[in-house]
């Protein structure tokens, strides 16, 4: 008897995302460029806490922000967009496809940073919401997948916010900034993913929220309902 070898799956190498801009109702998110840097900047004021964890950061002047920004929209192995929140109308933090694995039909949201502005609001969840959709619903990737530092206690409540799966930890995977990083690593499958994917439309929704702004159900709550 053959040794098991796994269900066939369709092997179409998926597309690579375009560089555009994506609407949504409460976040447009635009291809992060140089010209962006200034408003980051602002953005960033008061916040070097929130660059804990990522790979660059704080910046100590806006000239060294700029630099950042340049080298990172420039990078081939990253698809960063800015995010510019409706209500604002000032670009407040980015974030990016990467680890892009066509053949795999696998594909990594990751390198996010917002503003102390923009954290825990509906244009932040819609703004990772839009490069999930993007990724699995336009493109067919059939993998996504969230890595953080096992220490990044927020990254990984926002990643079991979002209902990605943990899937483990890759011990001592890479220095940062000097110091060990443990990664713990975390996907929504294509089958996972409606499922996921109506949980965020539902949370987004006006009906959902208060006249104060609160939201009436979280996204937990609302991903039990509908998988019921």
């Amino acid at each position: 008897m053959p040794p098991p070898i796994g269900p066939v799956v369709d092997t179409t190498p998926r597309p690579f995302p375009a560089r555009i801009a994506i609407r949504g109702q409460h976040a447009v998110l635009e291809p992060l460029h140089p010209r962006h840097s200034a408003e980051l900047w602002r953005a960033a004021q008061g916040a070097d806490d929130s660059w804990a964890y990522l790979g660059a950061g704080p910046f100590a002047s806006a000239e060294a922000m700029a630099r950042y920004v340049n080298e990172l929209a420039s990078n081939p192995d990253y698809m960063p967009w800015v995010v510019r929140p409706v209500a604002t109308g000032e670009a407040s933090g980015w974030l990016c496809l990467l680890d892009i694995q066509p053949r795999n039909a696998a594909i990594e949201l990751g390198n996010i940073w917002f503003g102390p502005a923009m954290q825990r609001t509906r244009a932040a969840t819609e703004a990772m919401f839009l490069l999930l959709r993007l990724a699995a619903d336009d493109l067919g990737y059939r993998r996504l997948v969230w890595k953080c530092n096992s220490l990044n206690a927020p990254s990984k409540r926002a990643a079991d916010r979002l209902g990605f799966t943990f899937e483990g930890r890759h011990r001592k995977h890479v220095i940062t900034k000097g110091h060990q990083r443990d990664t713990d690593w975390y996907s929504i499958t294509d089958d996972e993913w409606p499922n996921r994917r109506d949980a965020l439309r539902a949370w987004l929704d006006a009906l959902n929220f208060a006249p104060d702004g609160t939201a009436k159900r979280g996204l937990a709550e609302i991903r039990a309902a509908l998988a019921d």
